[in-house]
């Protein structure tokens, strides 16, 4: 049986077979020794975005008491998940993230790791538990590689149209539906797509000519 340690983009964490292309954790371990989780899926603010690989390190998953990895489709899944690229192994990202968002959002400069913990995972946490819901907004005016949800799915906006996500990829592309949607990515790294910062899609998009 899988693990239950893949990511939608709604946040919450599944036990399915498909493999994600990122890694990550959300600050610590919330599993317990037999590698199933506890009710709180999180163990601190510090949502991040790791590489698959990093300088042949080699973890055991969900080893007790170490920190429970998580696995994403692509960089945008993460995105919208609430996690924010590593300032270790994606160290060049997460600068550019940052830079993204030096003008935006109320920051006074670049903002700093823990600046973008509080901010972001914040919110997630918030949503999670149910204390407020995500923004809305209409589909078209999103900056491209945000997430939305319609009807019961998570769609990735990229130019005029949405990708309808899944744990295996992306479908095929369909018009971007009219009047407001529910926005999945944190209103944060909203700002940074909208500033510039540019995440990496799955390849099954790419597979399909766009």
């Amino acid at each position: 049986m899988p693990l239950q340690n893949r990511v939608d983009p709604f946040g919450h964490i599944h036990a399915v077979g498909a493999r994600g292309t990122l890694m990550g954790n959300r600050g610590g371990c919330f599993h317990r020794k037999d590698r199933t989780l506890r009710p709180t899926h999180w163990a601190s603010r510090q949502w991040i975005i790791c590489v698959l690989e990093f300088r042949g390190r080699k973890r055991e998953l969900m080893a007790p008491g170490l920190y429970t990895e998580l696995f994403f489709l692509d960089e945008p899944t993460a995105l919208a998940a609430g996690h924010r690229p590593c300032f270790e192994c994606q160290r060049e990202r997460a600068r550019a993230f940052a830079s993204a968002l030096s003008a935006r959002s109320g920051f006074s400069g670049k903002p700093s790791a823990s600046d973008l913990n509080d901010a972001i995972a914040s919110e997630m946490q918030g949503r999670l538990k149910g204390e407020y819901e995500p923004s809305a907004s209409e589909a078209v005016n999103l900056p491209d590689g945000a997430m939305f949800a319609s009807g019961d799915y998570a769609w990735l906006k990229l130019g005029p149209a949405a990708w309808r996500w899944s744990f295996e990829g992306y479908g095929h592309a369909a018009s971007l539906p009219e009047g407001q949607v529910t926005v999945l990515t944190p209103s944060v790294t909203v700002d940074a797509l909208k500033g510039g910062y540019r995440p990496a899609i799955h390849e099954s998009v790419n597979r399909q000519g766009v």
